[in-house]
């Protein structure tokens, strides 16, 4: 089976979706009179913005709730992978989708708040499904996306979460799979079981001080390597563009490797190109598109302009500091190996985030596939849904790991296709 998807993976990561994720960014980077330079105020408006007093999520609510969904083992783990498989040269495209990415987040957040539904209590709900039924008129490819958003629900954001997490407290605590899986589903499943705005009341709580304790951890980090710097980041340009391979015997690193797992993983932790931070975006309570356009267009930059990059040079770095400590182990490790680096906590510290990390995401994610399951079936499936999400949990901890990134990124690429479209056709609609 693991040989089947990754087989897959290489039809539909290869070039042509590559070139198409890519020149997306790029077109909405150049329409919207790039939207990046406007970052700062972006950054000042999701702090600014006020609640709007009734059942929608406040605009800083809805920015949490999507980084929780997408700040997770995706910049700890996804990096080290990307780094072990597609060299030093991964980062610096990871980056790259980031920076470019926010045009596309941007584009996506502003068509789910234009085209997002009401209900009848005057809870608004949207996301690029919506936009395939209420802007391109087309149930079928609505449809396709949020069974694709369901089935990555319980993919990329709950077996993904649950599998990483798990294994670093087993590698860092020695405890039982199944007592961590058991642990992680009750604490997860009593956030989730209270409602969209008890999951955007605590995203907004704990996400922002999650994210900058890890910072914090990268930075000591940082000031460790501090004299291997310049030749990592120097390793991580040139190695973007270099068919060599990288030092320490790991899987060559040709610009096409870079650019699939840069790409991948960058993709898989901002979710630009996809439409996920779409739905948390559509239930908003801001009337103006461009605003939580705007605020939703952080996340990216958060994610992965900021905690990915960092990752990485942390990584990249260790390798120069101390090569010993990364030959012979797996793909997964080379964060856990920078961070054993910090003196007296740096496995306790790792192992601590990730689960942090880890059980934010579950949150986040959770309502994502409820949002997907209440367009296919209506409000009568969420509790079903929430009972299988919260079981998938468990059973997530303990399926082996590379079946579970190959499968996320067979299901990120599916996800891909149809929001791209919906980008194009309704590119018009988009004002910067």
């Amino acid at each position: 089976m693991l040989q089947i998807i990754q087989e897959a993976n290489d039809f539909i990561w290869g070039l042509p979706l590559l070139i198409i994720l890519m020149g997306t960014h790029l077109y909405f980077t150049c329409k919207l009179h790039m939207p990046q330079r406007r970052i700062f105020y972006a950054i000042r408006l999701s702090l600014g913005m006020e609640d709007t007093g009734d059942n929608n999520l406040s605009p800083f609510s809805a920015l949490a709730t999507t980084l929780a969904a997408t700040l997770g083992t995706g910049n700890i783990i996804g990096v080290s992978t990307a780094v072990a498989l597609g060299g030093a040269g991964a980062v610096f495209w990871c980056w790259i989708t980031g920076i470019l990415g926010m045009a596309t987040a941007y584009a996506e957040c502003y068509l789910s708040v234009l085209f997002r539904s009401r209900r009848k209590d005057g809870t608004y709900v949207g996301g690029p499904m919506y936009v395939l039924r209420n802007g391109l008129h087309n149930k079928t490819l609505g449809s396709f996306y949020a069974f694709c958003t369901l089935i990555a629900a319980f993919g990329a954001g709950c077996a993904t979460q649950a599998n990483s997490a798990t294994q670093a407290a087993t590698q860092s605590f020695h405890l039982s799979p199944h007592f961590i899986g058991i642990l992680l589903a009750v604490v997860t499943g009593t956030v989730i079981l209270g409602g969209v705005k008890a999951i955007g009341n605590l995203c907004e709580r704990i996400v922002p001080a999650i994210g900058f304790i890890y910072l914090f951890g990268c930075f000591l980090l940082l000031c460790l390597y501090h004299e291997q710097l310049p030749a990592a980041c120097l390793l991580i340009v040139k190695d973007a563009f270099s068919f060599s391979s990288i030092a320490g015997g790991f899987v060559g690193s040709a610009i096409q490797m870079s650019l699939r797992y840069g790409i991948a993983r960058g993709l898989f932790t901002n979710e630009a190109g996809i439409g996920t931070s779409a739905i948390a975006a559509a239930a908003s309570g801001v009337n103006d598109p461009r605003h939580q356009a705007y605020v939703s267009m952080t996340a990216v930059f958060w994610d992965t302009v900021v905690m990915c990059l960092v990752t990485g040079i942390v990584i990249v770095a260790n390798m120069l500091y101390d090569p010993a400590s990364v030959q012979g182990i797996p793909a997964t490790g080379l964060t856990s190996a920078a961070f054993s680096h910090l003196p007296y906590v740096g496995d306790a510290f790792l192992t601590t985030s990730l689960i942090a990390f880890a059980v934010t995401t579950l949150i986040g994610w959770s309502y994502f596939g409820e949002k997907a399951t209440e367009y296919l079936v209506g409000n009568k499936g969420i509790p079903y849904y929430k009972l299988l999400y919260i079981l998938m949990i468990y059973l997530g901890a303990i399926i082996p790991m590379n079946l579970v990134w190959e499968c996320t990124d067979l299901i990120n690429g599916f996800m891909a296709i149809p929001n791209i479209l919906a980008l194009f056709f309704l590119r018009r609609c988009v004002k910067p």
